[in-house]
């Protein structure tokens, strides 16, 4: 089969790869990505941590708390490469054929050598029953994900067919069909999809699960018999014999552990302990490498979320006017030794982003038909808070309650009072201890304007819960983003999701506008009409206020004990852990001084 050829029908072609508005990095027929070690050896044990605890092995639904690394188990049908913006290429399917005119569907043709981990053939059939099963059983922000899709109909053993409802979506072949988990559809006839479980359903990824210890530690072998070794995709990767996650409920005693040798390998997403904690006999003996490795992924948004849902926070000013008693300056100097940078966009750290100051022309003219119903600072720049640093700008908080009165609102006992009487109090949802920190300085900077915040803690499983039900008033969270935005920004951002239980839209958006600017999205014909249309969103919901925006890092900040050795070239856009490896010679000197300091 020719890489790019025509099939035969002149609209219709059979490709190796799918790419979005680019020509793809790697040709047919590559060896492997750039970014791994082809010669990598495997063998080895990795011990991770996990936070909080679990109860099941199935990630796909809205109950229960799915154990961590279950992700190795299964598979998609393509691959995605994280060096470039967007292309995929064969994983559970060996080519792809589709109308490169009208993204109206698009039929997957499977390796014929993928099976599962307990020996049985993946085919049309399993793809078939896993999309049914994930919108028809499975967490519901999987029946708003695939929405587009109109159908999927097996073809043959190993050809299965997408029919979409539209034929302008781009993203819809590329990052929904094409990244579908594949469950095995023989197991699930003889055992329930829709419920929690500690037995481990069969996938046809690297790893599999070798041992559990409920809510305390999962393990993961690498399959021998893992059909796909051979892949380029897989070409340097996934070269770890087991990996463990032995799970800690404190991050305080997570640290020590890890100080301890008790595990390997630790991502740091406190900019304190990075400052602080980092200096132990280990790191200063080089037992222990600290190390921050740059990447270039849009950060996303960070920040408090209003759920609009709640009639407190239904009017744009009181939010814009609480937006003011974060102090992102103060907290950076005293709280993050100055490690990270302000979230002033969805799309942070990339050419995502929207530009500040007043819109340029293509951007003006693109959102002028909607002009009467977005704010006029859409179009003038949108003023996101700066401080003196001192905690407490003067300022700002004088802009706050500038905009209070304006939405109806008096002091009166040193209580914030709204137009219908009522004080202005709420809620404030936390499930991480150590980010009381953060948010005790921003309430009592709300006290400063009569507004009487409370702070509540709740464990993992409850914070999931009360997110799934929309069931809080303002909690903290992040809205992850890729460089190809797609159908994900209908779960964060969409009407339908908005009154979709399980759905990430928790702030609530219920914006025509913004549903118009996420279908521009879904259907830009060119990777510069999709940098401008989601420009476009990124500024209208910047200048709705729905979160309260608070920082990011350009970079992961990883220690991990002198055994792990990852490729001299890093991937741009992820942190690529499965092309580590474990220099075995040395893993067996480190083994014998981990717990010695």
């Amino acid at each position: 089969m020719l890489f790019g050829t025509l099939f035969a029908q002149a609209q219709t072609v059979i490709r190796t790869d799918l790419t979005l508005n680019a020509t793809p990095r790697y040709p047919e027929h590559f060896s492997h990505f750039d970014y791994v070690n082809p010669q990598a050896p495997k063998g080895g044990d990795l011990r991770m941590a996990g936070f909080g605890t679990f109860d099941s092995l199935n990630p796909f639904l809205d109950h229960g708390t799915p154990a961590a690394g279950l992700d190795q188990v299964y598979e998609s049908l393509a691959q995605r490469s994280e060096d470039e913006a967007f292309s995929l290429y064969p994983l559970l399917a060996q080519s792809f054929e589709y109308d490169p005119e009208h993204f109206s569907w698009i039929i997957f043709h499977l390796n014929p050598k993928a099976h599962f981990s307990n020996g049985t053939p993946l085919r049309a059939r399993d793809v078939a029953f896993s999309f049914h099963a994930l919108t028809e059983q499975g967490d519901p922000g999987y029946r708003v994900m695939f929405s587009g899709i109109r159908s999927v109909t097996v073809l043959n053993p190993e050809t299965v067919r997408f029919d979409f409802k539209s034929d302008q979506d781009r993203t819809l072949p590329l990052l929904l069909a094409s990244q579908l988990p594949i469950l095995s559809a023989d197991y699930y006839r003889t055992h329930t999809f829709n419920q929690t479980t500690l037995t481990p359903a069969p996938g046809s990824g690297p790893y599999k699960v070798s041992s559990v210890d409920p809510g305390r530690s999962i393990s993961y072998v690498r399959d021998p018999n893992y059909w796909g070794l051979a892949l380029p995709v897989n070409q340097g990767c996934y070269n770890f014999g087991k990996i463990t996650y032995v799970y800690y409920r404190d991050a305080v005693v997570a640290m020590e552990a890890f100080k301890a040798g008790q595990y390997d390998f630790r991502i740091e997403n406190k900019a304190k302990n990075w400052a602080k904690l980092y200096h132990f006999p280990a790191v200063r003996e080089g037992w222990v490498h600290k190390e921050a490795i740059r990447n270039h992924n849009p950060a996303g948004m960070q920040g408090f979320v209003f759920n609009t849902r709640r009639s407190v926070f239904k009017d744009i000013r009181v939010r814009e006017a609480l937006a003011q008693a974060f102090d992102f300056e103060w907290s950076n100097r005293f709280l993050f030794y100055g490690a990270y940078h302000r979230n002033d966009s969805y799309f942070a750290n990339s050419e995502l982003a929207a530009p500040q100051g007043p819109l340029p022309p293509d951007l003006a003219k693109l959102l002028e038909p909607y002009r009467r119903q977005l704010p006029a600072s859409v179009f003038e720049g949108v003023r996101i808070p700066v401080s003196d640093g001192h905690g407490s700008d003067r300022n700002n908080l004088i802009y706050a309650q500038k905009l209070l009165e304006q939405a109806g609102y008096r002091v009166h006992d040193s209580t914030l009072f709204g137009p219908d009487g009522h004080a202005l109090t709420f809620e404030i949802l936390n499930m991480q201890p150590d980010f009381d920190r953060i948010i005790e300085p921003f309430m009592r900077n709300l006290e400063k304007l009569g507004i009487h915040a409370r702070l509540r803690d709740v464990d993992i499983s409850q914070y999931i819960n009360r997110m799934r039900s929309f069931d809080f008033d303002m909690t903290v969270t992040t809205f992850p983003e890729s460089l190809t935005p797609g159908n994900e920004q209908s779960n964060f951002w969409s009407s339908q999701a908005a009154s979709s239980p399980g759905s990430q839209n928790l702030a609530g958006v219920h914006d025509p506008v913004v549903d118009a600017l996420i279908n521009k999205i879904l259907q830009a014909p060119d990777r510069t009409e999709l940098i401008r249309d989601t420009q476009a969103l990124d500024r209208v919901l910047m200048a709705g206020w729905y979160v309260i925006p608070q920082f990011y890092v350009d970079s992961y900040r990883v220690a991990y004990w002198d055994f792990l050795r990852r490729p001299k070239i890093a991937p741009a856009y992820a942190l690529g852990m499965e092309t580590w490896w474990i220099d075995q010679a040395r893993e067996q000197e480190v083994r014998a001084h981990q717990g010695g300091d």
